[in-house]
């Protein structure tokens, strides 16, 4: 599992994990009931407090994406990758929503919009 902090992200140390995390569980990186390294194992790789990793963990859990086996760890739950990729999908459709808005507020039209997708899509 890599994961990487951003220095300069506008996310909290703790989110960055949390978003990372979700992503290699929605991409099938990560598998259900696969073991997550341990909280201090993690933030001695990633170079961060325990206490940030703990809360990343809790964010995670408490969104029944992983779960604490007793004395055992933290095991990937059976994710439902639906309801992950729907939540995305909310979050993409309000960003394309804002930027719609503000293509349409410099003047762009429709076909310079879809013309400027196309390409970026294509890099």
């Amino acid at each position: 599992m890599n994961l990487y902090i951003n220095p300069n992200s506008n996310l909290a140390i703790y989110e960055q994990i949390v978003n990372q995390i979700k992503n290699l569980i929605l991409t099938g990186e990560l598998k259900s009931g696969e073991a997550m390294p341990s909280i201090r194992k993690l933030a001695s790789r990633l170079e961060v407090s325990v206490i940030t990793t703990k809360r990343a963990y809790d964010v995670l859990e408490k969104s029944k994406l992983i779960r604490s086996v007793p004395g055992k760890g933290f095991y990937v739950c059976e994710a439902n990758k639906n309801y992950l990729k729907e939540k995305q999908y909310v979050i993409l459709e309000n960003t394309a929503a804002e930027l719609v808005g503000n293509c349409k507020n410099a003047g762009m039209t429709e076909e310079e919009f879809i013309t400027m997708m196309k390409e970026l899509w294509a890099n």
